[in-house]
């Protein structure tokens, strides 16, 4: 097991936890700050970035990921400070891929130059909606012309583009929802990431749905019909999804996620980051301080910001193969999974997902079927039930 992550390989996250403002969907670690000093985040990224270099030496890094947050509010001098010290510490791949989160906004489309001289070379955008109503709605700070006025600034910066929508919003139709999808093609992106509206605990909208006041959401079953719909309209157009939620052109695969979806291992940096980092065949699972401040702080005075490291059991790591791996349309390596579980798949909860047409088996790969993936989380109970 001492090498299992080669297969998915090795990245490095890197969490930017400011936001101009809170979306009220959103349950991720980003904060609004009115003042933030810059070198003081600086010299605690490389703090980091030193602090784990040891533990994964001789790697390859084959991608950075800018995540946040608004990493688009962050300067391209610590974009491009931070990319040094990777270079610094690790080989990097030829083709590396170097991805930074962005808001459509004009402020921020105006760092995209810097970006890429920096050596980012992949821009995801949070559209999230083409309706001004909708953006209004989901607290977006940027119209639909201001999106795509900066999609088309980033399609002159960088090789690569990626975009985010979500469905199933409030009072929303699939032919509302089919429209703004041909739209969202017609601008050609190289890749979309499409995701159903989820309400989480402890966010605004959370709060609303609680108290009822978050009306119009759409049933099950048209959420399954948009769901179905999304993955007819993408594919027709040669964007097919290869994981739940990700569509592509050929070749153009966030590898950064598949270093997740693929269970390689990756090194978390910055508030609430986590990561999987493997050594002598065992895997443990970090995880830094969420609040921006008790992170800065930990990493001055302690030099980590690390809050929790845990050893997984074998048991831990096959079921999280699992949850991550049957979200692609690859599926897995059912060989690999029996090496990291030190047990085979039970044979007879196969045949019984597979009577039901949720999985497939070719070449080795055990895989959910379209119809799976619209009951994953199912699929992953009966896998992962003690037998």
């Amino acid at each position: 097991m001492d090498d299992e992550w080669q297969a998915g390989g090795f990245g490095i996250y890197i969490h930017w936890p400011f936001c101009q403002a809170k979306c009220p969907y959103c349950d991720f670690n980003s904060h609004v700050a009115a003042r933030i000093d810059s070198a003081r985040w600086m010299s605690s990224y490389l703090s980091e970035i030193r602090r784990l270099a040891p533990e994964t030496e001789g790697r390859t890094v084959r991608s950075v990921f800018f995540g946040g947050g608004t990493p688009s509010l962050m300067e391209p001098e610590l974009v491009d400070t931070i990319l040094s010290e990777v270079r610094r510490h690790w080989s990097v791949a030829n083709d590396w891929e170097v991805t930074l989160e962005a808001n459509p906004a004009s402020s921020d489309a105006g760092r995209f130059t810097g970006y890429r001289q920096a050596g980012v070379n992949r821009l995801s955008m949070g559209f999230q909606a083409l309706n001004d109503a909708d953006l209004k709605r989901l607290g977006r700070l940027h119209t639909v012309a201001e999106a795509e006025a900066a999609f088309a600034v980033a399609r002159g910066c960088f090789e690569r583009v990626s975009f985010d929508l979500i469905y199933a919003r409030q009072e929303q139709t699939i032919a509302a929802w089919e429209t703004e999808l041909q739209r969202a093609i017609a601008l050609s992106p190289d890749h979309l990431s499409l995701y159903q509206l989820t309400i989480e605990d402890g966010t605004a909208f959370g709060d609303r749905f609680a108290r009822g006041k978050l009306r119009g959401l759409p049933d099950e079953s048209l959420a399954a019909d948009m769901f179905a719909r999304t993955q007819e309209i993408c594919e027709a157009a040669g964007m097919p999804a290869y994981e739940v939620s990700n569509h592509c052109r050929p070749g153009q695969e966030s590898q950064h996620n598949l270093i997740y979806w693929r269970y390689g291992d990756y090194l978390g940096i910055g508030p609430g980051a986590h990561g999987r980092i493997s050594h002598g065949g065992n895997r443990s699972a970090t995880e830094s301080h969420r609040a921006p401040g008790k992170w800065l702080d930990e990493v001055e005075a302690r030099g980590s910001g690390e809050s929790v490291r845990v050893m997984l059991s074998r048991t831990e790591s096959a079921d999280e193969h699992l949850l991550m791996g049957l979200r692609l349309t690859e599926g897995i390596d059912i060989a690999r999974h029996a090496r990291l579980a030190g047990y085979p798949l039970d044979p007879e909860k196969i045949a019984f997902l597979q009577s039901l047409g949720a999985v497939r088996i070719q070449n080795g790969r055990l895989a959910t079927t379209a119809e799976g993936r619209l009951v994953l989380n199912a699929v992953l109970r009966e896998l992962t039930a003690d037998a």
